[in-house]
């Protein structure tokens, strides 16, 4: 993974504007630059060298916050589109704010829950991949973001030493949703000291129309619980 000196130059200034807003509006808990360009911009690109990623075309965020890991992902890869959904709008102003400033165009930004917006014949099973840094259960994470992947698409997400009981728990939900976990891939930044976990879940068959259940039931009640 390399990155341009402009392409490097968009991260730093997006993590500038990013801190600045962090005064008024809660982004990120990480106000230090040298851990946000690691714990941030570096973990967000760990997965640009998948095959997974570099032959998707149409790619959603999900729960993308402050911007992570679609802004950093959007700015490696300005040939793909990236779809930021996220469900308090004030995070999406100022995205749309700072992104438009360093003309980072390949994004289109969505407001709503994810229960709520897969619901939507606009999004329903029309991306390539879905990404996400979310912090739910995997159970949960799959019923936010399945329903947005195309049969034969992939749901790449970023998870620490825990994912193997996660994967565990979430055997009835990736099945029941139409997902089919392919791998745990170990992602390492010696230089950055981040080790984590990706795992890589492919979608095999269409989501029932009944998934997503209702706003606030698939963290209430993961599926499998």
């Amino acid at each position: 993974m390399k990155l341009t000196e402009e392409q490097k130059l968009k991260l730093e200034k997006y993590m500038e504007g990013i801190l600045s807003w962090n005064e008024k509006v809660n982004l990120t808990n990480i106000t230090d630059p040298a851990e946000f360009r690691i714990k941030h911009n570096a973990d967000s690109l760990m997965c640009v060298d998948f095959p997974e990623f570099q032959s998707a075309k149409n790619i959603i965020d999900v729960g993308t916050g402050g911007g992570f890991p679609g802004i950093p992902l959007a700015v490696y890869a300005p040939d793909k589109h990236f779809t930021l959904l996220d469900s308090l709008n004030k995070r999406l102003r100022i995205i749309d704010e700072l992104a438009g400033g360093l003309d980072i165009t390949n994004i289109t930004l969505v407001h709503g829950r994810a229960e709520d917006v897969a619901r939507n014949r606009e999004h329903r099973e029309k991306y390539d991949l879905c990404v996400s840094r979310a912090v739910s259960n995997l159970a949960t994470l799959s019923e936010y973001c399945l329903p947005f992947i195309k049969v034969g698409g992939y749901l790449l997400a970023y998870k620490g030493p825990g994912a193997d009981q996660e994967v565990k728990d979430a055997e009835k939900a990736l099945k029941t949703l139409g997902g089919s976990l392919v791998d745990i891939r170990e992602t390492t930044m010696e230089e950055y000291g981040l080790d984590h976990r990706i795992l890589v879940i492919e979608k095999v068959r269409n989501t029932p129309k009944a998934y997503p259940r209702k706003a606030g039931t698939p963290l209430k009640e993961p599926l499998g619980k």
